[in-house]
């Protein structure tokens, strides 16, 4: 097992990251932050949004199989009842990582979908946010990361 600062290390190492969840109206989802942060901070943040072609003017994708190239890892930003078809989406596209990000509430951590991945060769961490450490951290999502492994919703090792 690896630490979550480890896992988040190695995650953050990719540099084509997708993002499932991110929405055409921004205001107040998690994956439309996360998918700006990556792109801020030059990833190659590629958004994924069935009912979506564009996001802010970047090419959207309904699925992981859809992208042009492929991606190195995935960030999980949908309802956890989601989570399971991405992980498996994941697999089939040879993606090794993937975040079910969570804040604080449930997130997009779905147990059984963590499992299946794990089971299959996935990395896969399991809460948390990935603007809580690396290169795309900053002081509100450094706070939330110290009370996230407090309360459980960032876990302490993957």
């Amino acid at each position: 097992m690896a630490t979550i600062a480890e896992a988040a290390e190695h995650f953050l190492a990719h540099r084509r990251i997708a993002v499932t969840g991110v929405s055409r109206k921004p205001a107040g989802h998690g994956s439309n932050a996360v998918y700006q942060r990556l792109k801020e901070r030059g990833y190659e943040a590629v958004p994924i949004n069935p009912h979506a072609d564009a996001i802010d003017g970047d090419p959207c994708y309904p699925d992981l199989a859809s992208v042009p190239g492929g991606v190195e890892a995935v960030v999980i930003g949908t309802r956890p009842e989601h989570a399971m078809a991405t992980v498996k989406q994941a697999i089939d596209a040879g993606i090794s990582e993937v975040w079910m990000h969570r804040g604080t509430g449930p997130g997009s951590v779905e147990p059984e979908a963590a499992a299946y991945g794990r089971d299959h060769g996935l990395t896969v961490i399991d809460g948390g946010c990935p603007l809580m450490f690396g290169p795309t951290k900053d002081g509100f999502h450094g706070f939330m990361c110290g009370w996230g492994k407090l309360t459980g919703s960032v876990p302490k090792t993957v």
